[in-house]
């Protein structure tokens, strides 16, 4: 098996699972046991753990909520905020290529009677395809505004918001910014103060850690955000989120970011070379392929092409996430392809809609067809690819692509 779906989930780092094994087994007390000592080894242990994934955020350790996953952080923040018996304000700004983990705490929103807005993105005529469209969020925020919710990284075309941006828009009319920033904790350098967000959500399972838990950032720095707890039943966490803490996660989770940060530079400058290579290699064997979302040498603020070893690998300056692909094979239908390569694992979309036979919503809100959708695969490219993988990877897509041409100019 060939695994070319980071952006679904990744595979547990070893040091996630060394970290994780003695709280499995001898390490087992719950940490808010503190009567104990075996009770308080524990809690110093996620204590610590909290902090330094907090750090590694450059949030405080008072900011970062425990949860189950970015699922969860998403529902706590849009729900918890818009929500609390003090937040007066009935509008809530998203955009339209969110996941559904945004989409459908929003819909739950509009019930409560919360005003809901989408924002488009730019086309696939552009350049900056799937970007949002700055001037039409600048239209939709307003002083009736109570929150607007921006994934940084999108989980299927890569594209990466430009957050400082939005945040400015935000501040002028007192609203507050959440991020979904699953994809891209772990895969690029995220500072909650640098983008200036006041809620951040994440998953350890996209990073290498396990799956289960994850986090949100909920800032009480300068401007203290209010929250109206979704959990209750023990008053963990401030009160923000009750429940025992799953310490084997928790530990298993700092482990793997920590393994991701200490080479990030180089792995993301690796991971987007295997990925210009993969490209590079369908577009040579594949008709007619077209890449979906923001163009790969195209960079923020710099003109023309550019060479990846060249420029800082900064948010502000990356269009797209350096190990994501999404490519439109039409006329042939990518659930044919994958069908047609069981030993490689990529997908047609995000893995929380798989179950949804409809096309990605993401990619006809870039102007695509539905056909079009439907011919599409996405690629996540991660720490743990070779070269040799990859250049598998295109030879058997290349492949199976011709057979299945054939066989619909045959029909």
């Amino acid at each position: 098996m060939i695994y070319l779906d980071n952006h679904a989930t990744t595979p547990l780092d070893p040091a996630a699972l060394s970290a994780m094994l003695p709280m499995l087994g001898e390490q087992f007390a719950n940490a808010g046991s503190i009567t104990h000592a075996a009770g308080r080894a524990v809690a110093a242990q996620i204590d610590a753990a909290i902090t330094d994934v907090a750090r590694m955020i450059g949030a405080a350790d008072d900011e970062l909520v425990i949860t189950s996953g970015a699922t969860e952080s998403n529902n706590l923040a849009l729900l918890g905020a818009c929500l609390h018996p003090r937040q007066t304000r009935r509008k809530v700004v998203s955009v339209v290529t969110e996941h559904k983990a945004v989409l459908d705490p929003l819909s739950r929103l509009k019930q409560h009677g919360f005003e809901i807005e989408l924002v488009p993105v730019t086309d696939r005529s552009m350049s900056t395809a799937g970007l949002i469209d700055m001037d039409a969020l600048a239209s939709a925020v307003d002083d009736r505004t109570a929150l607007v919710s921006v994934m940084l990284a999108n989980n299927e075309i890569g594209a990466l918001q430009p957050l400082p941006q939005i945040a400015e828009l935000c501040r002028a009319t007192g609203c507050l910014l959440h991020t979904d920033a699953t994809q891209a904790v772990g895969r690029m350098a995220v500072d909650v103060d640098a983008l200036d967000v006041d809620l951040l959500s994440f998953s350890a399972h996209k990073f290498y850690g396990p799956k289960g838990v994850g986090g949100l950032f909920v800032r009480r720095r300068s401007r203290r955000v209010k929250m109206q707890a979704q959990i209750v039943g023990g008053g963990q966490q401030h009160n923000f989120r009750s429940g025992t803490l799953n310490t084997a996660g928790i530990v298993g989770m700092h482990a793997a970011l920590a393994s991701c940060l200490q080479s990030l530079d180089e792995d993301q400058i690796r991971i987007a070379k295997l990925r210009d290579r993969l490209l590079k290699s369908l577009k040579s064997h594949c008709p007619n392929m077209r890449l979906n979302g923001p163009m790969i040498s195209a960079f923020r603020g710099i003109s023309g092409t550019g060479n990846l070893e060249s420029v800082e690998l900064k948010h502000d300056q990356l269009l797209r996430l350096p190990g994501n692909l999404n490519c439109c094979f039409y006329p042939v239908e990518g659930q044919s392809l994958m069908l047609a390569l069981p030993d490689l694992a990529v997908s047609s979309g995000s893995a929380c809609t798989s179950a949804n036979p409809g096309p990605s919503h993401v990619l006809q809100a870039i102007g695509m067809s539905e056909e079009e959708a439907r011919s599409s695969l996405r690629f996540g490219i991660g720490r743990f690819n070779t070269q040799t993988e990859i250049d598998q990877a295109a030879s058997w897509l290349s492949e199976s692509y011709e057979q299945l041409r054939k066989l619909i100019a045959v029909n």
